[in-house]
């Protein structure tokens, strides 16, 4: 398996969007229709198409499914979401319409003992969405931090069944100051599964960074603003991590 790029489609009242570290008031608007913009990428190449429901996120509600769910049925790639799923309806809504893997972010801090359950029920189609700050959890659209650390319920949740995992490092994200290539790693060395990196991805050479812990346990990576603001395309980086799967 080779390593994986994963565009991202952030979503918001309808609209692609790019926060700067996660905050709703630091909001660049690049689409105005995500299923377009899925479309896009996956004409570039893309195998698999990241989308996120900031929306849904922040209210703890499916709110931008239906372009996701759009995707999915009408696109080759694979699509994988986040955002507002907060129960056993969510993720078979999602599930059963196309969509390949579902990302459970803050209920895996508030709920874990539910979201092993989910991991039992639907396996590999789970995965774990950590957001990081300072190497604690943030949860809520990235609203709140909690005291408890990414590596630590990683363990416990590789332990339960979760076989991917979405690490993202909130100092980086939307900034294009490179990824946390070390914090990665240790959750992809400490959990023993795979890891998809998210955040600050700013160059092909960033790729090529992450790519090398390929062996390791580092998958894949999501790119967002890089994409948005032409720092490579996405044809660009599957060739120079040689390609998608």
């Amino acid at each position: 398996m080779s390593f994986t790029i994963y565009p991202a489609i952030d979503m918001r009242a309808g609209k692609c969007v790019r926060l700067v570290q996660g905050d709703y008031n630091q909001e660049t608007i690049y689409g105005d229709s995500p299923f377009e913009m899925a479309k896009k990428f996956a004409d570039e190449g893309a195998e698999w198409i990241h989308m996120v429901d900031l929306d849904g996120a922040k209210e703890g509600s499916r709110i931008n499914d239906e372009f996701v769910i759009a995707a999915a049925e009408k696109l080759s790639a694979k699509v994988q979401v986040g955002g507002g799923i907060r129960s056993s309806e969510d993720i078979e809504h999602y599930l059963n319409r196309g969509v390949d893997r579902v990302i459970i972010g803050s209920i895996a801090v508030s709920n874990t003992e539910l979201v092993k359950e989910w991991l039992a029920a639907y396996g590999d189609r789970i995965a774990i969405g950590l957001d990081a700050k300072d190497g604690y959890v943030a949860t809520h659209g990235w609203i709140e931090t909690s005291s408890l650390k990414a590596v630590e319920l990683g363990r416990e949740l590789a332990e339960s069944g979760a076989e991917t995992f979405i690490f993202t490092d909130i100092a980086t994200d939307g900034m294009l100051s490179g990824p946390n290539v070390e914090a990665v790693v240790e959750l992809a060395r400490e959990t023993g599964k795979s890891v998809i990196a998210s955040g600050g991805v700013s160059s092909l050479e960033d790729l090529a960074s992450l790519n090398k812990y390929h062996e390791q346990g580092v998958s894949g990576a999501i790119c967002g603003k890089s994409l948005y603001t032409g720092k490579f395309t996405v044809a660009e980086a599957l060739k120079k991590v040689g390609g998608s799967c």
